[in-house]
């Protein structure tokens, strides 16, 4: 597998932004921190292992209106993650990770290595303090499930494949893998059985 390696940071936004269709700067998020809602409901929303969203059993087919949806998406700190409005907020029940990190980049700023993590919505986020990768081993089969914090409470789970360019770029130490980022080594796996 070929890793992605580009010189700068905006190198490397303006082509995510062009193969995501988007434009860097132009997304502005809503302030679903500052609201605060009095009403709550339970419609049957939910959002699958693998990014899809349902709701009451059926499939969304519109990407448009996901994308809309994740842009008002909230998790809260009882761990439960709502649709947020100023006058209303509806339960999304979340199998896994809300987001789904589908690619990483390497750029360099300056010396420093700086990963970026592109979800399958297009949201990409530099892997950092304010944005830390987590990577959770199950005890049964010993699979690493990597996680990317997004913004607020909401994670990305890092695909197989994004996972393995991590691993490509990760360095040998203490018998364990890490990678840098933005000046923080943050640790993917032992090398201990």
């Amino acid at each position: 597998m070929e890793s992605r390696t580009t010189t700068g940071l905006d190198q490397l936004y303006e082509t995510l932004q062009t193969l995501s269709g988007k434009e860097k700067g132009l997304r502005k998020l809503p302030p679903v921190d500052d609201w605060s809602p009095a009403d709550s409901a339970d419609i049957g929303m939910e959002i699958r292992k693998d990014g899809s969203w349902w709701h009451e059993g059926t499939k969304f087919s519109r990407q448009k209106l996901v994308d809309l949806f994740s842009t008002i998406l909230r998790k809260d700190l009882d761990g439960s993650t709502y649709l947020v409005t100023p006058y209303e907020k509806v339960i999304v029940h979340v199998e896994d990770a809300p987001f789904i990190g589908v690619r990483v980049d390497k750029a360099l700023q300056g010396e420093e290595p700086v990963l970026v993590v592109t979800t399958n919505l297009g949201e990409s986020v530099e892997i950092s303090k304010e944005h830390p990768l987590r990577v959770e081993v199950d005890e049964e089969t010993g699979e690493p499930s990597p996680y990317v914090l997004i913004r607020g409470r909401l994670e990305a789970k890092l695909t197989r494949p994004a996972f393995y360019e991590l691993v490509e770029l990760a360095e040998t130490r203490d018998e364990a893998l890490y990678v840098r980022s933005h000046g923080a080594d943050f640790l993917i796996g032992s090398l201990e059985e």
